[in-house]
């Protein structure tokens, strides 16, 4: 909010919408679909939760059910339909990006094996006799997350910090996420969506340390200002 505001202070003029393209071609996939497909998703991204709650199985084992679930659904409402028609689970798996699963499963097992050496225990050992205050620690890591991805960074933070010390919903684990999450807008490569939104959109790395870095660094200041004061 404390970025949009400043920014709309500043920014004067009219800006002209562009009118919506009268030539493009309809989709070929039915309003009812595409609402039915998109709240089962949302549906099976909420049943992962509950059936961790339910059956305490990972939640892999979850989100795989999910998928079969879709799978088999959208087979069953395509079947009937061309193969230019048909929009399944199956065609989407084929569009996947794999170098980027790999290069996070390449990222998780190098945390895994850094937690099961000890390296990870020794570095939150450093950083709580070195800096010793939490919000300034989380802080860090979140400034820290601009420019390593912050999915190894939070996997990392957890190798580092055991549940005995932290337990679920400690006030800790919740500004971590906040500082990691917001953080990695700090810089475009901080984050996978960051990375993607270069090569989608042409954003240049240098345009964005010029012109969007200083106030999302300013939002995340705010944002860590107000959740040290108010929780």
């Amino acid at each position: 909010i404390v970025p949009l505001v400043l920014i709309s202070l500043m920014i004067k003029g009219q800006f002209e919408r562009k009118n919506k393209e009268n030539d493009k071609k309809d989709s070929i996939i039915p309003k009812f679909e595409k609402n039915f497909i998109f709240f089962l998703g949302v549906s099976v991204l909420i049943f992962v939760p509950v059936f961790k709650t339910i059956t305490h199985l990972p939640p892999f084992m979850g989100i795989l059910i999910g998928l079969s679930v879709l799978w088999i659904v959208t087979e069953l409402l395509h079947k009937k339909k061309e193969n230019e028609q048909k929009i399944t689970v199956a065609k989407v798996i084929r569009r996947i990006d794999m170098p980027s699963i790999l290069f996070f499963l390449g990222i998780l097992v190098a945390v895994a094996a850094l937690e099961s050496t000890g390296l990870l225990k020794s570095l939150a050992t450093t950083i709580s006799e070195s800096i010793g205050n939490l919000k300034v620690i989380s802080i860090s890591l979140g400034i820290l997350s601009a420019i390593i991805d912050n999915v190894p960074l939070v996997a990392a933070t957890m190798g580092m910090y055991d549940l005995q010390t932290f337990p679920t919903d400690h006030y800790f684990w919740e500004f971590i996420a906040y500082c990691a999450g917001t953080g990695g807008s700090l810089l475009i490569i901080g984050s996978a969506a960051g990375v993607a939104a270069m090569g989608i959109e042409k954003i240049d790395f240098f345009w964005y340390l010029k012109k969007i870095s200083i106030w999302a660094f300013i939002g995340y200041l705010a944002g860590a200002a107000v959740y040290i004061l108010f929780l």
